[in-house]
């Protein structure tokens, strides 16, 4: 098994529709996270060294479009949230390096709407973009 660095890894056993794991859809978005992808007031900081700069929100509903679940938001300095999945008693932050190594408390945490983040019409788009390139990589994959 591959070692991973986003939060939750070791745990994160959870397999969606299509028997792919988080670990599986990190993979994927590695090749996928770009500036383009990532919140406009972070991109100044994004980099293929820190390729989950600025992507939690839309990683994460988009993540949730596959395996149900909640997003929950971790409050940040500054008054943003940082996005994370949370599928059963799973818990799992696919863009938690981004912050190095400071640890986030997971345990502090408020449920997060995709109707609130995407009224933001800017951040709508991001994803919308992100999943329509996972769903290319997955037609690619099964179509071998």
């Amino acid at each position: 098994m591959s070692e991973y660095r986003f939060y939750g890894w070791e745990s994160a056993d959870v397999k969606d529709k299509n028997g792919l794991s988080p670990a599986d859809y990190y993979d994927i978005l590695s090749k996928i996270w770009c500036a383009e992808t990532c919140a406009p007031r972070l991109r100044n900081k994004w980099s293929a060294d820190n390729k989950t700069m600025g992507q939690c929100s839309v990683t994460a509903f988009l993540i949730q479009d596959f395996f149900g679940g909640e997003v929950y938001g971790i409050l940040r300095p500054g008054g943003n949230y940082h996005c994370f999945n949370t599928v059963g008693n799973c818990i799992f932050d696919l863009t938690s390096e981004q912050f190095g190594d400071e640890i986030l408390d997971y345990s502090v945490c408020t449920k997060q709407s995709r109707e609130t983040h995407f009224a933001n019409e800017e951040k709508r788009k991001r994803y919308e973009y992100l999943k329509m390139k996972v769903m290319e990589l997955l037609c690619n994959r099964y179509e071998k």
